[in-house]
């Protein structure tokens, strides 16, 4: 398995692993971070997430879609400082929450997250999906690897 085969197997057991991500977002220079549910396809290319429309991430994410999922092993003890790796996703965010393409991605998010299957059908709830540009993983708080997803 050569280095980039390594490094996407990588980020996929993490994002695999793990139910939580913080999204990252910004409004008029101020940055702004929120936990989120996700979801990913199988070959890293989409995450998906889900948020009530009426919230500071939507709203930011309408003004400029470009975004980033943080993703991590950490696991509160001592010995993260050695082992924790985190991976960033970073991409457009894009609204589908009411296009038919958008079937088959909730059924992958309903999948790892089903208890928020009510939140997921109410009226008021967006289903974003990012397009993933690039990854960033970081191992051992040195090691830093990038992943550019094809266009």
């Amino acid at each position: 398995m050569d280095s980039a085969e390594k490094t996407r197997h990588r980020i996929a057991e993490l994002l695999v692993a793990q139910r939580l991500a913080v999204l990252s977002t910004h409004h008029g220079g101020e940055p702004y971070a929120s936990l989120v549910g996700f979801a990913v396809e199988p070959d890293l290319s989409r995450i998906y997430f889900a948020t009530p429309e009426t919230t500071r991430k939507y709203r930011n994410l309408r003004e400029d879609p470009r975004a980033a999922l943080l993703v991590d092993s950490r696991t509160h003890q001592e010995a993260d400082f050695h082992r924790a790796a985190a991976v960033t996703a970073v991409g457009r965010a894009v609204d589908i929450g009411t296009e038919s393409a958008a079937a088959s991605a909730k059924v992958l998010y309903l999948s790892r997250h089903p208890y928020l299957a009510d939140f997921l059908r109410a009226p008021t709830t967006r289903f974003i999906e990012l397009v993933v540009t690039r990854y960033l993983l970081v191992e051992n708080f040195q090691g830093v690897m990038e992943l550019r997803m094809q266009p």
